[in-house]
């Protein structure tokens, strides 16, 4: 034991509570006794204790009562009724009340020993549970998603609207907006989150191969097959199974996963024994699917099987207000990796993040922190560091309106010269009386 377990002995005999701490103090426990419930919840109250040995006839308060008490202030509490033969009855009574067992007397040393140890165990085993809960919850926080724009929040509603629930999600959007992040969440604030999520890419996978991922195959199902093996259906069992590119699968293997969602069952391939599977189903596409039904590559009763709650995930240039804390993020990532300080972005580079389209959404601004975060120099991030295709984009990008870019334009240009009025109306062709105008019109800052 890494610590000496406490144990309360509660009864009238003085030559049981006597017995009784003697044989528990040469066990290795600390050990105090007392007469009555009086005195019991006294001492109870002045420590903390791992279990109380309590006599169920006793004057005055009696042991089930004192029970109630005591786990009224302690619910974990493990209890050990001691009784007499006669009271068994009141004794499984205790059981149901929250009791871990009971001792009738005389009693052997040596078993109630015994059971003591078994009672320290589990809950031994009860604290750990605890410890790897809360460890799960706090690693499922590190997953939130970065985002505080009103689309992005009616995402993150919606996740967590659904995540408690066992229906089917659909989540849509373009390539590299987050959506297995969105999965993740929602996995992590559902009641299956102390399973495992287990991710497939269904468009990375020709036919044949994704149907052994998903279904796993007996020994000698197919050439080459020496050995059974699990698939991920089975790997997912209790927790949650993430079809990436669902839009991508076969109308066979569509109606292959159709009936394992409807009936929970599978049989690996090369055997004909249903197995029983139960899962939560998550899927993505950045397909459209209801194009796809009406062209015939993909199946209707599919199609509304995976649809139940769907998810739109905004691409990256609806979420302009985003993008300077998705920055800070990956800046603050990439510094941990690679061993440096979190380096700043300069107001020049983050207008220009801010003005970029992001074909490539989430993934592209990641791509271009970590690329920045390499090239920089003296501790700021500037324009140069970025990817060089963000600078031809910069000032001519749909839905830019005219007093935008002029805005922009006569910042950086200020910037640019240290805030020299003159040399600014110079670069941009404009007197002083103009530039000040602009200054104060578009509420410019040093």
């Amino acid at each position: 034991m890494n610590r000496k377990y406490r144990i309360l002995v509660v009864d009238d005999e003085f030559s049981v509570r006597d017995s009784l701490a003697k044989w528990l103090i040469e066990e290795g426990y600390d050990v105090e006794t007392a007469e009555d419930a009086e005195a019991a919840l006294k001492t109870f109250d002045a420590g903390m204790w791992d279990i109380v040995l309590l006599d169920i006839k006793m004057p005055g308060m009696d042991g089930l009562e004192l029970q109630k008490r005591l786990h009224e202030v302690d619910p974990d509490l493990i209890v050990i009724m001691i009784t007499a033969y006669a009271s068994v009855n009141t004794a499984v009574q205790a059981l149901k009340n929250g009791a871990f067992d009971y001792v009738a007397k005389p009693f052997d040393p040596d078993e109630l020993c015994h059971l003591i140890k078994k009672a320290l165990r589990q809950k031994s085993l009860t604290e750990e549970n605890v410890r790897l809960r809360e460890r799960v919850e706090r690693l499922a926080g590190r997953a939130e998603i970065i985002g505080d724009s009103p689309n992005m929040k009616k995402v993150l509603e919606l996740a967590d609207t659904v995540a408690d629930t066992d229906a089917t999600v659909l989540i849509r959007g373009e390539s590299g907006t987050g959506k297995e992040l969105v999965a993740r969440a929602i996995h992590a604030r559902s009641n299956r989150r102390y399973f495992s999520l287990v991710p497939i890419n269904c468009g990375a996978l020709p036919e044949n191969l994704l149907e052994t991922e998903l279904f796993g195959h007996e020994r000698g199902a197919f050439t080459g097959a020496q050995y059974h093996r699990k698939g991920k259906l089975e790997m997912a069992d209790g927790g949650t199974l993430f079809l990436d590119e669902i839009g991508t699968i076969s109308m066979k293997t569509q109606l292959d996963l159709l009936r394992v969602i409807e009936t929970k069952e599978f049989c690996r391939l090369g055997s004909d024994k249903p197995k029983k599977v139960d899962f939560r189903v998550v899927c993505a596409t950045n397909r459209n699917l209801e194009q796809a039904v009406a062209e015939g590559d993909f199946r209707e009763d599919f199609y509304y099987r995976i649809n139940v709650f769907a998810i739109h995930l905004p691409p990256l240039r609806e979420r302009e207000g985003d993008i300077p804390l998705l920055a800070r993020h990956f800046v603050t990532k990439y510094a941990n990796a690679m061993g440096k300080e979190a380096l700043a972005s300069s107001p020049e580079a983050l207008d220009l993040l801010s003005s970029h389209r992001w074909p490539g959404n989430v993934r592209e601004l990641q791509n271009a922190i970590e690329r920045a975060m390499v090239v920089a120099q003296e501790g700021v991030i500037r324009p140069t560091d970025l990817p060089f295709q963000l600078t031809s984009q910069r000032l001519d990008q749909p839905g830019d309106t005219l007093a935008a870019v002029e805005c922009r334009h006569i910042q950086a240009i200020l910037d640019r010269t240290g805030w020299n009025i003159s040399r600014s109306a110079e670069v941009l062709g404009l007197d002083r009386a103009t530039i000040y105008n602009k200054i104060k019109k578009y509420n410019l800052r040093n």
